[in-house]
């Protein structure tokens, strides 16, 4: 990922494919397919990643679930126009990817690690836990080529949450981290509900570049 323009927002997981691949869009006959993977944390729990792979990498065909895998590449954004509102579709976007021998020793390979360079486009959200964890919600502008930029919603705790909430629109920073998802519920109307899943960043690092 040395490539000026992927310079600013460099993605690196290995997990385990749990679905099959479902056809996303097509760019000048080039299809582009997601597949989610699961990464395991610490704890006993594994986030569920989106990744978008391009059919020139893996013949998208196959079942591949099961298998264990390291993609790398960036963390990518776009808005998806549901009912009266703009959704915030997020998803791993696949540059390079490998399958991975689950005998190989992969304790010097970090399965979930992210890299960004952007700008807070959101004044930070600080808040408190009913126990005191100190929390931020940021939202950082990440540029990409031809004058596109993904909308990446990062999590910081303790002194980072601290540390960032006073951060204005605009300021430069820097992240280092990990891509998290949770699942949440979203009121349909007065008496129906749906299960969906967010994705963020948790942040391990942030600098102010300014």
């Amino acid at each position: 990922m040395a490539d000026k323009i992927f310079e600013n927002n460099q993605v690196s997981i290995e997990g385990e494919i749990v679905t099959e691949f479902r056809y996303s869009h097509e760019v000048y006959g080039e299809g582009f397919y997601m597949v989610d993977v699961s990464v395991n944390r610490l704890s006993n729990f594994a986030d569920y990643i989106p990744v978008m792979v391009s059919e020139r990498l893996i013949d998208t065909t196959q079942n591949y679930i099961g298998k264990k895998i390291h993609v790398n590449g960036q963390f990518r954004s776009y808005n998806r126009h549901e009912e009266i509102k703009n959704r915030l579709v997020l998803s791993v976007f696949a540059r390079e990817l490998e399958f991975v021998d689950d005998e190989e020793p992969t304790e010097d390979v970090k399965s979930n690690e992210i890299f960004m360079d952007g700008y807070i486009c959101k004044t930070p959200i600080y808040r408190k836990t009913p126990l005191g964890r100190e929390i931020a919600d940021l939202l950082v502008a990440v540029n990409r080529s031809y004058g596109k930029s993904d909308y990446i919603p990062c999590i910081c705790w303790g002194r980072n949450a601290r540390f960032c909430s006073g951060f204005e629109v605009g300021t430069h920073v820097q992240i280092i981290g990990r891509i998290q998802s949770r699942e949440y519920v979203k009121k349909i109307s007065e008496d129906e509900v749906e299960k969906r899943i967010a994705y963020e960043v948790s942040v391990s690092k942030i600098e102010n570049m300014e």
